[in-house]
C-alpha cells in the first residue's frame, strides 16, 4: 500500500472560513469559558489554561477549530471505560484533511533569535496557509485566509520572534494572527489531545503507506482524561486515554485485503512498548520521545470498514485496567 499525490491541487473546502467564525465564538464567549484574550506583538492571544482555570467545554470547541471546521467533537456518557464512563467523541466527513490538513501538530515553532527557550507544535488551519509541511504536496491541498489560527500545547503564548515567523510563513499581518494555547495540565489542554484520537489514526495510516485519498470516513471516541496538575502525569493520562482506551473505525474505498492490512497495522498493541502506563515509558527513556516507538501513538482498537463490499476488520484491544491504572 503506497500513498500518492494527487493530480491537482484542492483549494476547497477553506478549512480557515469554517473555521474563523469557531476562533470568533471562542473568543466572544471567553468569560463563560474561563479563558483570557490578550494581544500581544500585535497577534491575538486566546489562553485557555496556563493563567486561567479554561474548562472542557473549552477544550471541545479548541478541539472543533484544530479539525479546521471539518469535524465535530462531543463529550458522550457511554463510553467502554467502566470506571470512567465520559468519552470524547470525533467524527469527520473529510477526516484525512480535517485531521493531517489541520489537526496534526506538524509546526515546529522554537524561538531561534531570543532566549526564551520556547517550543510548541503548531496545530490548526494556520499549518494550510504556510504549507510549510511537505506533508501538504501529498495532500494536495493548500489554503488561503486573511485571518488565520493556530492552537499549541503550551504553558504560554509564542514570543515575538516566533510571531514574525508564522506572519511571514502564512503572508499575513501579526494583527490577523490568532494563538490558541493550553498546557496538558489544564482542562481544556487534556480535552483537546484526547480529541486527536481519530487523528493518531490517520498520521499512523499515513506513516503505514495507505493511500490517504481512500479513506473516506472517520470516527473516534476515547476516554476523558482527569486533569493532573504535573506534566509528566497528564502527558501519561491524555496518551494512555488513547493508546489503551481510544476506538476508531475508518471507512475506505480499498479491497477486503488492503482494509485487512490497515486494520492489523493501525492498533497501538503493535508497538513493543504497549503495555505500560505511558508515564512510566517516559520514564524508562529519560523523558526522550524519539527512544518511544512510534507505533505506540495510535487508539487501541480500530475497525477497519470497506465500504466498497461492506466487510469490515478488526485490530488491537481495549484495555481498561491501565486506563483505570493511569488515570486513578
Amino acid at each position: 500500500m503506497t500513498t500518492h499525490p494527487p493530480a491537482t491541487l484542492r483549494t476547497t473546502p477553506s478549512l480557515n472560513a469554517l473555521t474563523n467564525p469557531l476562533v470568533e465564538k471562542l473568543v466572544a464567549d471567553a468569560e463563560a469559558l474561563r479563558l483570557a484574550v490578550t494581544t500581544e506583538n500585535g497577534a491575538r492571544m486566546v489562553d485557555a489554561g496556563a493563567t486561567v482555570r479554561g474548562s472542557i467545554e473549552a477544550g471541545r470547541r479548541i478541539a472543533e477549530i484544530c479539525l479546521g471546521g471539518l469535524g465535530t467533537v462531543s463529550i458522550v456518557p457511554t463510553g467502554p471505560i467502566a470506571a470512567w464512563p465520559y468519552s470524547v467523541v470525533v467524527h469527520s466527513a473529510d477526516p484525512v484533511l480535517a485531521c493531517l490538513g489541520s489537526q496534526y501538530a506538524g509546526w515546529s515553532l522554537a524561538d531561534e533569535t531570543g532566549d526564551s527557550g520556547f517550543f510548541a507544535l503548531g496545530s490548526g488551519p494556520g499549518r494550510a496557509v504556510s504549507v510549510v509541511e511537505d506533508l501538504y504536496t501529498e495532500l494536495g491541498y493548500r489554503d488561503s485566509a486573511s485571518r488565520t489560527a493556530l492552537v499549541l500545547e503550551a504553558a504560554g503564548g509564542p514570543p515575538a520572534s516566533v510571531i514574525a515567523k508564522v506572519a511571514e510563513a502564512c503572508g499575513l499581518s501579526a494583527d490577523a494572527l490568532t494563538f490558541i494555547y493550553a498546557p496538558t495540565q489544564s482542562l481544556a489542554g487534556a480535552t483537546q489531545v484526547v480529541a486527536r484520537v481519530l487523528e493518531v489514526a490517520l498520521h499512523k495510516a499515513h506513516t503505514v503507506g495507505f493511500d490517504l485519498h481512500k479513506i473516506v470516513d472517520g470516527i473516534g471516541s476515547a476516554p476523558l482524561s482527569p486533569q493532573h496538575p504535573d506534566f509528566i502525569q497528564a502527558m501519561g493520562r491524555t496518551n494512555d486515554a488513547i493508546i489503551y482506551g481510544g476506538r476508531v473505525q475508518l471507512f475506505v474505498e480499498a479491497d477486503e485485503a488492503d482494509a485487512k492490512q490497515l486494520a492489523e497495522q493501525l492498533p497501538s498493541t503493535t508497538s513493543a512498548d504497549h503495555g505500560a502506563p505511558f508515564a512510566d515509558i517516559f520514564g524508562r527513556v529519560n523523558g526522550d520521545f524519539y527512544k518511544i516507538d512510534g507505533a505506540l501513538f495510535s487508539p487501541a482498537e480500530v475497525i477497519v470498514t470497506s465500504v466498497t463490499t461492506g466487510k469490515s476488520f478488526r485490530g488491537g484491544r481495549l484495555m481498561p485496567e491501565l486506563v483505570d491504572a493511569s488515570f486513578s
